[in-house]
């Protein structure tokens, strides 16, 4: 009888490690709720647990750098919470995991956001499991971090809004880090996760007992209130602090516990400003840790299962100032808030004292390849050889290396050397939609396009290329609106789940709308349309039109505008008299020979006239 796995060890990858221990591999391993682990998964992890072995001696011999010399190096390292000695054998000898959060408090991130990203890649690229938080929950409070007074109150359909493009940021993000992985030849382990979560999915679902049940009757008030963002708000700030903002690190902490105890996730990295909230990450994932009272649950708390975290620099430009939304001048992660121009535009601006310090931090060159293209800039700044090559690796990350290169030859004209090699993307005729193609977003209807039934909402917001087109569409399940899944009911606030669309009446759509006026619909895995409901008078007023929209035909357009025009003229033309002209037009177009311009067929006036000349005359010779 296959052994029956305790229920403390079912997570992966502690569960996994309980497993590759367990004898019996000629058989599966039958698990409670009908899970099974198959004998070539336990062989995976076996064999990722040997490589990480043969590293480990690999880096206490020297033979291959350690992961936090390489982050030391680069520069990603500033404030570290731990040891660093004893961080520094723990990721020798174990392959632990790290996140970077991020709150959705605005609808796009920017580059300052990329920093700490761009030191959880270069760990996964080392071999670690990596993780990427959207913060759908904190993002509800607002972190008080440097803040004198209390962040802007977000309406349900505005986070659900930055939550959504938020997710499909990072989701190309962590597209176009495969594919730099591949490009610089960093190994592909198959044990070194990656993921994207959001954390509604545990905060949504925590219940104000078991917060204080395991946190809160642990924690003393005396190093929360120590705090100097607590101390700067409650001395000096006239509006003082809520007791959310109070409790913001507490939610954050509990986020490192529920990924510790889950993902194995052992370390934080966050901007400068975080080093705050990760110390009190680390105390509140230690604090719940040791508050578990059944035995069987208790977790390892050696040395070796130590949390740990640091920060990196932090973004500044030209004048010191912190790169942030809040301050007027970031440069936003969406091309169409910040363009893949603008943003190539501003790493070419990058001063050459920048230059070095930029490259190892914005990029996966290899330390060597940097000090050569800084060589060949000192040779000849006027090139701006390394400001081209930071720029094209940014936007690689950014949009994809094809993208990358079609805005580093717009500035062809300055551009020294070879263009580096890309990664082909489907071009826009296939009808592929890839996260580095895809279409704008968020778009704007009339209030009135939800009494239309989904095929036509689909066909307005450009998901569909007809009213028919919709119908099939819905008829296959190939789209899907932002909803529990499975029941007709919006979102919940802070989440980003989806399920499939239906041949529903017109007034069910309301049912998913999000504060009345955001409704999220997809097609595919990247083709997302986050629409906002305007009243029908402002649409009106705007003179837009969508597919599909009553009355707004080409032809009624085309009238509309000629009759405008002649009026402008002082000429007094009818409706009639337009189309009537426009149809002598349409008809004098003779169409000819494909492939013999000279020969006219005749059109299609003509050909209504012959045939009506072929009737009478049948009718004629029956008469007779």
């Amino acid at each position: 009888m296959a052994p029956r796995i305790p229920a403390s060890v079912r997570s992966f990858p502690r569960f996994a490690q309980q497993c590759a221990l367990c004898a019996g591999r000629s058989t599966t391993l039958n698990v409670p709720a009908t899970r099974q682990i198959a004998t070539s998964f336990l062989d995976k992890v076996a064999a990722g647990e040997q490589r990480w072995e043969e590293r480990a001696q690999k880096i206490s011999s020297g033979e291959i750098a350690h992961p936090w010399d390489v982050l030391n190096e680069r520069g990603y390292i500033k404030d570290v919470a731990g040891n660093p000695d004893r961080i520094r054998e723990i990721l020798r000898i174990k392959r632990v995991g790290g996140y970077v959060g991020v709150d959705p408090t605005a609808d796009s991130m920017h580059v300052g956001h990329l920093l700490p990203m761009m030191a959880l890649f270069w760990m996964w690229m080392q071999g670690y499991p990596a993780v990427l938080l959207l913060g759908g929950s904190t993002a509800r409070i607002g972190d008080p971090t440097d803040r004198m007074d209390s962040r802007k109150v977000l309406s349900n359909a505005e986070i659900g809004k930055n939550i959504t493009k938020i997710h499909y940021q990072l989701g190309r993000l962590w597209d176009n880090v495969v594919k730099l992985r591949e490009k610089y030849g960093y190994e592909d382990d198959w044990a070194a996760k990656r993921a994207l979560y959001n954390n509604n999915m545990w905060l949504g679902n925590l219940t104000l007992y078991d917060f204080s049940k395991r946190l809160a009757r642990n924690m003393r008030m005396g190093p929360l209130l120590s705090r100097d963002t607590v101390k700067r708000r409650l001395n000096e700030s006239e509006e003082g602090m809520s007791l959310g903002e109070f409790m913001y690190p507490l939610l954050q902490g509990w986020d490192f516990w529920h990924l510790h105890n889950k993902q194995n996730v052992q370390f934080q990295i966050g901007g400068s400003d975080q080093y705050g909230n990760i110390v009190s990450g680390i105390e509140v994932l230690k604090t719940v840790r040791e508050s578990e009272e059944a035995p069987h649950f208790k977790m390892d708390n050696s040395w070796q299962n130590e949390p740990f975290g640091f920060t990196v620099p932090l973004l500044t430009d030209s004048s010191g100032a912190k790169f942030g939304k809040s301050a007027g001048n970031a440069v936003w992660l969406d091309e169409f808030k910040t363009s893949p121009f603008e943003l190539y535009g501003y790493f070419m601006r990058r001063p050459d004292e920048d230059l070095e310090k930029l490259l190892k931090l914005f990029t996966f060159m290899p330390l060597k390849r940097i000090s050569q293209i800084m060589e060949e800039h000192m040779r000849e700044p006027s090139k701006r050889i390394a400001n081209h090559h930071l720029a094209f690796e940014v936007l690689s990350l950014v949009y994809g290396s094809q993208r990358a290169l079609q805005e580093a030859q717009q500035h062809q004209f300055r551009f020294g050397g070879e263009l580096p090699t890309i990664d082909k993307v489907p071009s826009d005729e296939s009808g592929i939609i890839t996260s580095n193609n895809a279409p704008r977003s968020d778009i704007q209807l009339p209030q009135s396009v939800m009494k239309l039934p989904p095929a036509k909402i689909l066909h307005a917001c450009g998901l569909a290329s007809s009213a028919s087109d919709g119908h099939r569409l819905l008829t296959k399940k190939g789209a899907y609106v932002a909803a529990q899944p499975g029941q007709r009911r919006g979102l919940v606030p802070g989440n980003l789940s989806w399920t499939p669309m239906e041949l529903w009446y017109p007034e069910d759509s309301l049912k998913f709308l999000i504060d009345d006026k955001l409704l999220i619909l997809r097609k595919g895995k990247h083709n997302v349309r986050i629409i906002e409901l305007v009243p029908d008078e402002e649409w009106k007023a705007s003179g837009k039109v969508y597919p599909g929209e009553p009355y707004t035909g080409t032809l009624r357009r085309v009238v509309k505008k000629l009759k405008e025009d002649y009026a402008a003229k002082g000429e007094e033309v009818s409706e009639a008299e337009i189309r009537r002209m426009l149809k002598e037009l349409k008809d004098a177009d003779a169409p000819t020979v494909a492939n013999n311009p000279n020969i006219e067929l005749l059109s299609k006036a003509e050909m209504r006239l012959k045939k009506t000349e072929e009737k009478v005359e049948k009718a004629k010779s029956r008469s007779s």
